[in-house]
């Protein structure tokens, strides 16, 4: 099993989770702010679609995740583009993939002062998401995967050893 540190909390890998679940979609975006609330409309009507319940978790870490990929990489070029994967990992989780053309730094967790209007993103997914990682895409991006869950009760039909897990974190 592959480990990512950011800011002192450990993350499993895509290892962890990429062998399991149903692929739903992909979808490849221009590297636009126009993009993200594209992404996020695509995964709500996606996740909903395949029987999940509650998918605001998931459209809120879409959202970060894309802006991120397109404000701190080469996607956010002229040309640039955004791919974002959805899997079904059981009825009441979901991994989402945004892979990115690649930057000169690698995405952290980051808490700016309160004056500053920008640098949440990471921090908000990390709040969200049961677990997340980074990882280098063989093509030179990055890939920064989320696992979210979906169900209108979060402990519902959920084994034991998830919900602990979360609770863990």
């Amino acid at each position: 099993m592959s480990l990512f540190r950011h800011t002192g909390r450990t993350h499993l890998s895509v290892a962890d989770t990429a062998d399991s679940g149903h692929f739903l979609a992909e979808l490849v975006l221009p590297g636009r702010r126009a993009s993200v609330p594209i992404a996020r409309h695509h995964v709500g009507t996606v996740l909903t679609a395949a029987g999940h319940r509650n998918v605001c978790n998931a459209q809120l870490v879409v959202t970060e995740l894309v802006a991120n990929a397109i404000m701190h990489s080469a996607s956010g070029l002229a040309g640039g583009l955004v791919t974002v994967d959805l899997t079904a990992l059981t009825d009441d989780l979901a991994r989402i993939d945004v892979i990115d053309q690649g930057a000169s730094t690698m995405p952290k967790v980051c808490m700016p002062s309160d004056a500053e209007s920008s640098g949440r993103g990471l921090w908000i997914v990390e709040r969200t998401a049961l677990r997340w990682g980074v990882l280098d895409d063989a093509l030179g991006g990055t890939a920064v995967w989320a696992v979210v869950l979906t169900a209108d009760d979060p402990t519902h039909n959920m084994p034991k050893a998830l919900i602990w897990a979360a609770d863990a974190r």
